[in-house]
């Protein structure tokens, strides 16, 4: 048997005792007039009246049993359904004598219950429900943990988010709240006129960025597939196509590790304007974001964990090298030059990998010296063209990539820049890769021959972002793991038989 601990033995007994009066553990076809949250605004008159109460008034509310107290044959509990907790009373004398009997012995809390009545005020002054009928749709067979101490376990809340939701509504809120930023999102790029369009999850080639695929198998075709990377290539693919703004919302995939802001498995819309530049989208990205923070009623002035984040300015612009210079102190002799900033890699202790071009190298200038300096709003631009294989060269500066990346609280939340467009340009910065790629660079991009072919039908002049959904969400709930914020987080495997948290709150 699955059930084995004590109590859960001793509830599945009470599901069997139920079955043998008649009464289905698991019911179907409940249905319920209000949620609690409605029937508190609803009756918040009740408070007014000299009788406390409107027995005229019979709804039907469903929800779980988070609290009971027995108090002979009277008993006050709470149920909890999505958007909120009632107190309910019921007695004997309503239910009836034998079924109250039976529901003293066999009801518990997790239980989920269908209850009818009319609402009422109290001798405390809180509104509830006095129930005159009180039917177990869903017996619970684990209890819920301790209710003084709820769960705790970090590690435990991922991994049975279900239990994380029951027992901590915050996280509930956060997700709703998450759900709410991805609506806002996708409705504000619709009103700016992007077409939201899908594009295949499977990829022949990884490509769309610089990252370790996760590889599968197509039994069908009989060949590899790439989960992606990103949509990059597919929605300029149709931008060649002749669609001029378009929007995708989905998952990406990369095969690398996992900390507080990186999960394998994670959300961004990626997004293509054609007749635009990248200066477009960093006025785009600011009014988003303002939109959200005014949607969501949060303050111009975010905390953040430990931070405070100011959006009540204008986003702040720096370029990568005067973010070098001004914010990370690197001596501007050195920017142009592998072994000085391999040396002063070294000197401060970061390690640094054999074989990294120069553009590299400033990178790993930029992530040690200056990304977590980066609190308030900041867009970083001009990058080095070497880490920029998707960019357009800049006409003063061919060293320099037309792109920005966004910053807040100190992670990176958006990249943007100019379409590359120029079809022979784009065969050699791949070609450029596939050389990396056999010098040991295993998050290097791959050569796709037929995007190239499409770039030779003539990609208008185009500018794209992607925008970490997980990232922004993380900041508009000031959550510090981007854990809290996916409902199902990527965690190592453990055996069945592993000791779980176990409790009851009876």
């Amino acid at each position: 048997m699955f059930f084995t601990n004590q109590l859960e033995i001793q509830r599945l007994e009470k599901a069997e005792a139920l079955k043998a009066i008649g009464k289905n553990p698991y019911r179907h076809g409940t249905t319920r007039d209000i949620n609690t949250s409605e029937f508190k605004k609803r009756f918040a008159y009740i408070n007014d009246l000299e009788e406390k109460k409107d027995d005229k008034i019979i709804l039907t509310l469903i929800g779980r049993v988070k609290f009971l107290r027995w108090m002979g044959k009277a008993v006050f509990a709470k149920i909890e359904d999505e958007d909120g907790d009632l107190q309910i009373y019921f007695n004997k004398e309503a239910l009836g004598e034998e079924w109250f009997s039976h529901i003293k012995k066999l009801l518990d809390v997790g239980d989920i219950v269908q209850v009818s009545g009319y609402p009422f005020i109290t001798k405390t002054g809180e509104l509830s429900l006095h129930v005159i009928t009180l039917e177990i749709a869903a017996k619970s067979i684990t209890p819920l943990p301790e209710k003084f101490h709820g769960l705790q376990d970090k590690e435990l809340r991922y991994r049975q988010r279900y239990l994380d939701i029951i027992m901590n509504p915050e996280v509930k809120q956060t997700f709703k709240t998450r759900s709410k930023i991805i609506s806002v999102i996708r409705r504000f790029f619709e009103e700016h006129g992007f077409l939201e369009v899908e594009t295949p999850m499977m990829h022949p080639i990884p490509g769309g960025a610089n990252a370790k695929p996760f590889v599968t198998f197509h039994n069908a075709l009989g060949v590899e597939r790439y989960l992606r990377i990103a949509p990059e290539l597919y929605l300029k693919r149709l931008v060649v196509g002749g669609f001029d703004a378009v929007f995708e919302i989905n998952r990406n995939f990369r095969n690398e590790g996992l900390d507080a802001t990186h999960n394998p498995e994670f959300t961004s819309i990626e997004f293509y304007w054609a007749h635009h530049n990248y200066k477009d989208l960093m006025d785009l990205t600011e009014k988003l974001l303002y939109v959200l923070l005014q949607t969501l009623n949060l303050p111009e002035i975010l905390p953040y964990g430990d931070k405070i984040i100011d959006f009540s300015k204008p986003f702040q612009k720096i370029s990568f090298k005067d973010a070098l210079i001004n914010i990370g102190n690197i001596d501007a002799s050195i920017l142009n030059d592998k072994k000085a900033i391999e040396n002063k890699l070294k000197k401060d202790g970061f390690d640094v990998k054999p074989n990294l071009n120069l553009g590299q190298l400033k990178a790993e200038l930029f992530d040690n010296y200056i990304e977590e300096k980066l609190i308030n709003p900041t867009f970083v631009v001009d990058y080095p063209i070497e880490i920029s294989p998707l960019s357009r060269r800049s006409d003063e500066d061919k060293n320099i990539a037309e792109r920005f990346e966004l910053f807040i609280a100190g992670n990176e939340l958006a990249n943007g820049f100019n379409e590359l467009n120029d079809p022979l340009d784009q065969y050699a910065r791949f070609a450029a890769q596939l050389e990396a790629k056999a010098a040991g660079d295993d998050e290097a991009h791959e050569m796709d021959e037929d995007y190239i072919k499409a770039l030779g039908y003539g990609f208008a002049p185009t500018a794209g972002e992607g925008l970490g959904i997980d990232r922004l969400v993380m900041l508009l709930t000031n959550q510090i793991s981007v854990r809290d914020v996916i409902l199902f987080p990527a965690m190592k495997q453990i055996k069945s038989n592993d000791k779980q948290n176990e409790g009851d709150n009876e």
